[in-house]
């Protein structure tokens, strides 16, 4: 079973940056990904990568701020995101195992808190 590690998330101030990692507990060879999920809301797709990284996808909603990458030779996927607003606030889920740029996802981590203040 493909266990997914998350990290990097924290408290930051609107307009600053994070960066967020996801380790995998061996390697990934489809497309990985990230989600979030707002307080009361439904988690939502934010970007995806597949294993040679010549497909990139985004959602609208983060286009120009977030930035995706992977490292298949230490099995981590990092995404940096810049700009930070106060909607950008949730957990942010680690995702893998998908044929498809926007799942079925067949692992999930436990998530990484990002909060954003104003």
């Amino acid at each position: 079973q493909v266990q997914l590690v998350e990290s990097g998330g924290g408290l930051v101030q609107a307009g600053g940056s994070l960066r967020l990692s996801c380790a995998a507990s061996e390697r990934i060879t489809n497309t990985m990904a990230w989600l979030r999920q707002a307080p009361g809301m439904e988690r939502e797709f934010v970007s995806s990568i597949d294993w040679s990284a010549g497909r990139i996808t985004y959602a609208d909603s983060v286009k120009g701020r977030f930035t995706i990458w992977r490292d298949n030779a230490k099995n981590t996927m990092y995404l940096q995101i810049n700009s930070l607003k106060s909607e950008d606030t949730g957990v942010y889920y680690c995702a893998a195992g998908s044929w498809g740029p926007k799942g079925p996802y067949n692992y999930w981590g436990q998530g990484t808190q990002v909060t954003v203040s104003s």
